[in-house]
Formats: C-alpha cells, structure tokens, sequence
C-alpha cells in the first residue's frame, strides 16, 4: 500500500519520446507511460493509471528505478517479477529489493497480470510495440 500512495512518476512530460497505453481487460486497470530517453536510456519516466493497488504499487516502484534503464534491463526485471509470481523464486538475486513486496501474489495467478501490467507496457513502448 506504501508504493501506491508514494505514486512516484505520477503524472506526465511535456514532450515525451515514446509514449503508450496498455489495458487489462480483464480487470479494467490501464496505464499509461511516458519516457524520454537518451542514448537508448530512459531520462525520464511519466505513468498515469487507473488500475488496482497492485498495478499503482507496481507502477510505482518502476518509476523509482526507471532511470538509466535500457529495453534489456526492464525485460531482465520483468523475468524476475514473473519469476517471483509464478514459482515463489528467491528475491536474493533481485536487481531490486521491493520486487519482494510482490511475493504474496504468487497464490493469487489472476491478479500476476496487474503486477506485471507497468514493465509490459514499458517494455512494449520501448520495443515499439505500442
């Protein structure tokens, strides 16, 4: 709860380079992410969304630890995080600490999707996808 009300990266650029939307059908949440980057690094990250706590924790956990990422480093920090929600891994080779908050959602497989919901969209943004 302490990472969805930090909110961090809460709002938006002005001029971003990249930018994206992603929705969870199944729930409703959706996000949005806004970067500026340099040198194939994000400078800069924005995220507007309207999701469920665990989605607002995600994205804002994201947003702490987002700059000087590459398209490389949020997949390898994806990986980690589906890692922990499906098969209870060891946070002790985390690249970041708090991705251990998310540990309790392992026996819940329908609400992985709105953990993951902020690095898909990030990944997808910077891979062009969206």
């Amino acid at each position: 709860m302490r990472l969805a009300a930090n909110a961090t990266g809460s709002g938006s650029l002005d001029a971003p380079d990249l930018e994206g939307t992603l929705d969870n059908p199944t729930c409703g949440d959706r996000i949005t992410i806004q970067v500026k980057l340099e040198d194939g690094r994000i400078t800069e990250l924005a995220q507007e969304n309207r999701a469920c706590l665990l989605c607002q924790a995600s994205a804002s956990l994201l947003a702490e630890n987002a700059i000087g990422l590459t398209l490389g480093d949020v997949e390898t920090v994806r990986g980690k995080i589906e890692d922990i929600l499906k098969n209870g891994e060891s946070t002790a080779t985390s690249p970041w600490e708090k991705l251990s908050y998310f540990a309790p959602v392992k026996e819940h497989s329908s609400r992985h999707i709105c953990v993951l919901l902020p690095f898909n969209a990030l990944r997808d943004i910077l891979s062009g996808k969206i």
